[in-house]
């Protein structure tokens, strides 16, 4: 157990491979892992399940469950979600440890490929343009780091862990509290 435990975000808009990259990261880091849309309200689900894209009032306990996910994991930790405002992002920071973001970013014509090309999910792609209107990137205080989604998701792990290796001893255990800008590998 690691004192101040570090909680990655990886966020950005549905259909750029948050799930995807944040399990790889998982695994390659040896953090716990979490999908952050299975803590959602069945309210919630229903609602995006139905084409209606959720508003702040609706996201707000989702983060703040979110939230107390984190802090409850007693060692590092990787979830993927959206977090595409700074101010449900700010919600996420209050969780205990450091918290750091992974924004995937891409071409909404490359994301809506892939949100349609997705079986078995809750999401329709006809909510995507509401998710860009509502993206807010990192602003250039917030320690976290922008990733394009056209690599490969293995480039794209590669690219992450080389950036928390640059870091004071983010991947091998201890997080000292710092900011950083966010930056373009």
């Amino acid at each position: 157990m690691t004192r101040h435990p570090t909680r990655l975000i990886v966020m950005g808009v549905a259909g750029a491979g948050k799930s995807t990259v944040a399990a790889l990261l998982g695994e390659r880091l040896r953090w716990s892992y979490a999908e952050a849309d299975d803590l959602h309200p069945r309210a919630n689900i229903d609602k995006m399940a139905a084409g209606v894209p959720l508003d702040d009032e609706d996201r707000e306990p989702w983060l703040r469950a979110v939230r107390d996910w984190l802090s409850l994991q007693p060692s590092h930790t990787v979830v993927a979600c959206s977090a595409l405002r700074r101010s449900y992002r700010d919600i996420l920071r209050e969780a205990s440890g450091r918290v750091r973001f992974v924004h995937l970013s891409g071409e909404p014509h490359l994301v809506a490929q892939r949100v349609e090309g997705r079986e078995g999910h809750f999401w329709p792609a006809g909510l995507l343009p509401s998710q860009y209107h509502t993206l807010e990137p990192l602003a250039a205080d917030e320690d976290g780091v922008t990733v394009d989604i056209n690599a490969p998701p293995s480039r794209i792990v590669q690219q992450v862990v080389d950036w928390l290796s640059a870091s004071p001893n983010d991947v091998n255990g201890r997080s000292e509290p710092t900011s950083g800008p966010a930056e373009q590998p």
